[in-house]
Order: C-alpha cells, then sequence, then structure tokens
C-alpha cells in the first residue's frame, strides 16, 4: 500500500480533514515528552485530537527498545484499542519507528499516521513504510514493513530544531539527491550542488521544505517499486552499513552521535568505495566530502576500532551471505546494489576517512 504524503500549509486544517476522511473505531495519540510540549499545541484545537487517548513516553534513542513497546502495547490494549483503531505517531524518527511498529504487531496490526517533527523524521523514518525497535545493541534489529495511511509534513515544526537536528536530516536529502530519480527530480547533478550550497547560518525554511519534498518524493518512488527491498530499494541504503557501524561504536565507547551526522560520515566512505572499486568522480568524492567536514565535523576512533566497526557491519541486516552488503554508486545518479567489498578495502576506506574528515 502506497502511503499518502500531504505536505501541509496549515496542519490544524491538513490533519482535521485527513481524520475526517477516515473510518476508524477509537484514535489514540503518541508522543515523546518533547513533542507533547512543544508540538502537541499546534494540533490539540482539533476536536478528534481533544479527545483521542494520548500516551507520552520518554524522548531520546535509548528509548527505541522493548519495554517502550510493551508501554505502547499495554496503552492500546488497556484502553480497548481494536483492529479498526487509528494511531498517531507525533514525533521524530525514534517515534515513528516505534510507533509504527507498536501498530504494525497490535492484534496483528492497525492502521497509523506519521507526523515528523523533525527533519530526519520527515526524510527518512516517518515515510518509507519501515519500522523497528533497536535490540541486542543493534539498531532497528527487531521490525516490520508497515506504511503509514498517511504522512503530514509541515515545516513549521522545524523552526524550533537547532542546526544539529537540521543537519541530521539534511544528511538523508543529500543521500536521496545523490541517488537521484529522474521521473521526480530535476537534473541529480544540479540538485546535489543546491544542498552543498545551503546556507544554514540564515536557513530559509521555504526553500528548505522544497528541497524537503522534492528529495521525499524521490524516496517514494524507490519504495513504490520495491516496497520490501529486494531490489531497486536497497539503494536507500547509501551510506548506512558505515553508518549503522560508526552508531554501534559510538554507543558501546558512551559517545553517541546523531543518526543523520552517522550517514554524512557513512557517505564519504561508501562515495570513497564507489571511488575505489566503481570509479566514482574523485573530484565529486572531494566536494562531498569538504561539505561534511564543514558541517558534520568527525567522528573519532582510531585503527585499534576497525575491527569492531567491522563486526558490526557483519550484523548489518542488509548481509544475504558472509559478505558485507553495499549500496555504491558508478556516478551521482547511477546506482548498483548488491556490491561487496573486503576486510582490506574497508579499512582502507576507514584510513581515507579519518585522514580527511
Amino acid at each position: 500500500m502506497r502511503q499518502q504524503i500531504i505536505r501541509c500549509a496549515y496542519i490544524e486544517k491538513d490533519l482535521a480533514q485527513l481524520l475526517r476522511s477516515l473510518s476508524y473505531d477509537g484514535l489514540f495519540l503518541l508522543m515523546d515528552e518533547n513533542t507533547q510540549t512543544l508540538c502537541l499545541p499546534l494540533i490539540k484545537s482539533i476536536p478528534e485530537i481533544h479527545t483521542a487517548k494520548k500516551i507520552s513516553i520518554p524522548s531520546g534513542e535509548e528509548n527505541k527498545n522493548v519495554e517502550s513497546l510493551s508501554k505502547i502495547w499495554k496503552f492500546l490494549s488497556d484502553n480497548g484499542a481494536n483492529r479498526k483503531s487509528l494511531l498517531i505517531n507525533l514525533g521524530g524518527g525514534m517515534l515513528t519507528d516505534l510507533g509504527g511498529f507498536a501498530a504494525a504487531s497490535f492484534k496483528r496490526g492497525i492502521r497509523f499516521v506519521n507526523i515528523p517533527t523533525t527533519l530526519l523524521g520527515a526524510v527518512d523514518a516517518a515515510v518509507g513504510g519501515k519500522t523497528g525497535i533497536n535490540f541486542n545493541g543493534l539498531k532497528n534489529e527487531i521490525g516490520a514493513f508497515a506504511p503509514a495511511v498517511a504522512v503530514l509534513i509541515d515545516s513549521n515544526f522545524f523552526k524550533t530544531l537547532d542546526t544539529t537536528h537540521l543537519l541530521s536530516g539534511y544528511a538523508e536529502m543529500l543521500k536521496h539527491a545523490l541517488l537521484g530519480c529522474r521521473d521526480v527530480a530535476r537534473n541529480v547533478s544540479t540538485m546535489v550542488n543546491e544542498l552543498l550550497q545551503f546556507d544554514f547560518e540564515n536557513v530559509n525554511y521555504e526553500r528548505l521544505n522544497n528541497l524537503l519534498f522534492e528529495s521525499v518524493m524521490i524516496k517514494e518512488k524507490i519504495v513504490a517499486e520495491d516496497p520490501f527491498e529486494q531490489g531497486i530499494r536497497k539503494a536507500l541504503n547509501l551510506g548506512h552499513t558505515f553508518a549503522h557501524a560508526f552508531e554501534s561504536l559510538s554507543f558501546e565507547i558512551g559517545q553517541p552521535i546523531e543518526h543523520g551526522y552517522a550517514v554524512a560520515w557513512g557517505l564519504v566512505c561508501e562515495l570513497y568505495l564507489s571511488f575505489l572499486k566503481l570509479g566514482f568522480n574523485q573530484t565529486e568524492l572531494m566536494k562531498i566530502t569538504r561539505f561534511v567536514k564543514e558541517h558534520y565535523g568527525a567522528f573519532h576512533f582510531d585503527c585499534s576500532h576497525y575491527p569492531r566497526i567491522y563486526e558490526w557491519m557483519q550484523h548489518d541486516k542488509k548481509n544475504e551471505t558472509a559478505a558485507i552488503n553495499f549500496t555504491l554508486l558508478k556516478a551521482i545518479g547511477k546506482i548498483e546494489i548488491n556490491q561487496t567489498a573486503n576486510r582490506q578495502e574497508i579499512d582502507e576506506t576507514l584510513d581515507f576517512y579519518r585522514e580527511f574528515i
């Protein structure tokens, strides 16, 4: 089922219109502590939201776990939710991942709506139908494919975000531009250059919203072609094999990093692998590497961490054999899925990262 993407002009009006178009028996609203304070006021005047049964969980990626999932299941069960109920997830990527999986698994599946409140949530977790929780130290280890009925995107939520959280979502936008999609986007190289030139000192939210919506449409086009990640949807994993390993290392050493920052650093690594194995343009590689270094800084580790990083890569869900699976690029917009790299190539890539980032 393809999810409806709604580009909101007025979130209250658009959400109210959506709810009145849906038939459901019982409305439930999931938030975290931050979105309950900062985001609920933007929609609480809607009568359906005022009377909805509400639950709030602690914020933070560390709470995307079995305990939080169990709490949501219990809340739904104790408050009479049934298979015709509707759950609204109001929050960032952590919350839409968690809430989507709770909905997908409760009574074998109830419908849900995502309202992403972060740029990262809007461009990544809320769109595409992937849901899940972290388990046993591994990110999104347990989950399901379950698209939302609708995703409502309103850039007014992003005006409260600091630069760190804007950049976290922006890395996924850069990834989508690198993948490209001629049926949706403009010239892909032009789009990449525009993203690299965006002014984060003086954010133009209207321009950001336009770039965001174009990015979301690229992802939606890919997902519609391959909803269960049997083929081209694997392209969306560009940058993520290294990124997930970096995230796991950051938690282990007690220095957690933002997912989008890990993606930015992962893009540098996987574009270097693309250069090494497929001849990706070195000038483009260095241009993107300089952008990432300037805006995202560096995640610091040394060669003693290489074996642990490699070990986490071996646990990556994308792997289908003993080999570690990557999405790489021959050029911007020219995707090669199901690529592999050996230990020596991965170590060389980590050396490149440490030298230039």
